[in-house]
Formats: C-alpha cells, sequence, structure tokens
C-alpha cells in the first residue's frame, strides 16, 4: 500500500503491518510517502528484508524480528525503527546504537490497559468463569448445585507483583478494591506503592510462598527468562494462581503445564507464550488454565494513542529531534 500527499518534507518510509488508522494519518502527513504490508499477518523473513530495503524510517511490531541483517538490508541512511510496543526484546537495540539508528517504543498509553487485563484474567480463573461458560453452553447444567464450579476468594487474600513497574504498580494499586495484602519482588524499592498500599518488598521466594495470586510484569531480559521455572512453581502455594501479562518467555511454559496437571498450583491466566502464537501442547487441554490471544493493550483508545505515539517518535527521528520515548538515545551521537 502506498500513500502520497504534498508534505513539507519527504521520507520513505515502510510499516509492516497495518496499524489503526490514527498512526497511520502522522505518517501521511508527515513523510508524504509510505509503503505497507497489505496483509493484516507477519511478514517472513524475506518479505521483512525486502520491505526494510532502502528506507528511511520503518515503523515496526513485536512481532519483527530486527537484527544485523534487517538494518543492512535498510541501509546506512536509516535513520529509525519505530517499534509499536512497550518494550523492545525483538529488536537488537545494541546493533541499532552502532549503526545510528534510533529504537523508539510507546510505553504508559499501554498501562492500565494491560493492568485491567491481568485482573480479567485472575477473576476469570479464580472463578472459574470460563470453564463454567463452556459448561452452560454444552447444556450440561441441571440446575443450581452446592458443589458446583467452587473457585477461590479474591477479597481479603494476598497478592504478589513480580516487576513494580508501571504495569505492576497499575495492576497493585487496582487491588485496593478488594482490600488485599500486596508483595512485590523487585530489583528496586517502590516507595509510592509501599506509601499508598502499605505493599511489602521481600525477595522472590517469599513472595511465591505466601502469595495467593501471582502477577508476573517484569520485562524480558536474559535474567529475567524462565523466571517463573518449576523449581519456582514448587515454592507456591497448591491453592494459588499465577497471572502472566509480561512476556511470555519469562515463565517456562513446558514446567508450567506439568504444575497444571500435577496440582503443583491451582490454575493459571495467560495472555502470553513462550513460542507465540503457540502455546506450549497440552495447555489447551487443561480446565484449570484460561488463554488468551495476547490482548494486553488490546482496547480501541490504546491501540489508536499507541500508533499515534510510535509514528510520533518516527517522525520526530526523522527530522533528526530526539523522539518522545527513545531507547537509545546514545545512538543520536553516533
Amino acid at each position: 500500500m502506498e500513500m502520497e500527499r504534498k508534505v513539507s518534507m519527504s521520507f520513505n518510509v515502510y510499516v509492516t503491518r497495518r496499524i489503526p488508522d490514527a498512526g497511520l494519518e502522522i505518517v501521511e502527513k508527515h513523510c508524504g510517502k509510505y509503503d505497507m504490508n497489505p496483509e493484516d499477518r507477519v511478514l517472513v523473513r524475506d518479505e521483512l528484508l525486502e520491505g526494510v530495503r532502502g528506507r528511511d524510517g520503518v515503523l515496526c511490531l513485536l512481532t519483527d524480528t530486527i537484527d544485523a541483517d534487517v538494518f543492512e538490508a535498510a541501509g546506512p541512511q536509516c535513520k529509525v525503527f519505530a517499534n509499536y510496543a512497550v518494550g523492545s526484546n525483538n529488536i537488537d537495540v545494541e546493533e541499532a546504537t552502532r549503526r545510528g539508528i534510533v529504537v523508539t517504543n510507546t510505553p504508559g498509553v499501554l498501562t492500565d490497559a494491560t493492568a485491567d487485563l491481568a485482573w480479567a484474567l485472575l477473576f476469570s480463573m479464580a472463578r472459574r468463569i470460563v470453564e463454567s461458560d463452556k459448561f452452560m453452553r454444552t447444556g450440561k447444567w441441571t440446575g443450581w448445585g452446592p458443589m458446583q464450579f467452587l473457585g477461590a476468594d479474591i477479597t481479603g487474600r494476598t497478592l504478589g507483583i513480580v516487576g513494580a513497574g508501571r504495569i505492576g504498580s497499575a495492576m497493585a494499586k487496582k487491588s485496593r478494591g478488594f482490600e488485599m495484602k500486596v508483595l512485590y519482588y523487585d530489583t528496586v524499592p517502590n516507595a509510592e506503592l509501599e506509601k499508598a498500599l502499605g505493599a511489602r518488598r521481600v525477595e522472590l521466594d517469599e513472595l511465591l510462598a505466601e502469595s495467593d495470586f501471582v502477577s508476573v510484569h517484569v520485562p524480558l531480559l536474559p535474567e529475567t527468562t524462565h523466571l517463573i521455572d518449576a523449581a519456582a512453581l514448587k515454592k507456591m502455594k497448591k491453592t494459588a494462581i499465577l497471572i502472566n501479562s509480561s512476556r511470555g518467555p519469562v515463565v517456562e511454559e513446558k514446567a508450567l503445564r506439568e504444575a497444571l496437571k500435577n496440582g503443583t498450583i491451582a490454575g493459571a491466566g495467560l495472555d502470553v507464550y513462550e513460542k507465540e502464537p503457540i502455546a506450549e501442547p497440552g495447555l489447551e487441554k487443561l480446565d484449570n488454565v484460561v488463554m488468551i490471544p495476547h490482548l494486553g493493550s488490546a482496547t480501541k483508545a490504546t491501540r489508536s494513542k499507541m500508533a499515534e505515539l510510535a509514528a510520533n517518535n518516527l517522525v520526530a527521528a526523522l527530522k533528526g529531534e530526539t523522539p518522545p520515548n527513545c531507547i537509545n538515545p546514545e545512538a543520536l551521537k553516533a
């Protein structure tokens, strides 16, 4: 797809997949021309390499693997890869910096939407909403019974937050209405959370052992890959529920499947997966897991704001300005 209009400046831009119109309109207004993947799917490798070739800037998505080969294909004139995502683990930021290519992301605008989604998973799993919905739809229900679909209480229980950044903090703050005790694990103290909720910073082992609900909100880094592994799951209560809306590889999915099958923990709510878009085989057969397809930021308003932010980051870098959300400002000096 190609868009052209008369503007004061012109840049050769590629968009790797359709995003909301709010962002595309900004690209069109300021760049004068852009090409876009015409299909609503992830580009295969050869398509990605061809799409970025000779571009001044690229607006990419978290499903695109952006590495040295992609930068090489883009060419030495390329100034920016604007990621339509809160993270940047899909991009080799170090290599981009070495080449003087700016990398940006879209933090902040999706904080509440993702925290709300984590709560939706928590409630769905705790009160067995998906499981009982299936039961109702099959016509198996014959009337109320005192032992039907008994779930877990939420009010007054202990919520463990693994990673107390923007989203983790928002998740914790939303627990106030349920009078929950909040524990958190993070590399740095969160004084605001402690003051607002009386939250207590603890080591991961203590959080896992004491929490009724464990919600994961860390970025994907080498040190957080498989942070929740078989050993970690064994430290949790048998009645505990794990929620992951961060990144799939933070949780060792095979170990989680076995923990759910064996009753090591009571349940899990998952929005992300180790090998997206494929979930660990066998998870889909279990009733004690709720699985949704990476919907953390999936509200109309949030996705539009992300599109605007990604586009504004792209345009700023192309104009030689410092983008609002620059991950590697040292690239501007290269």
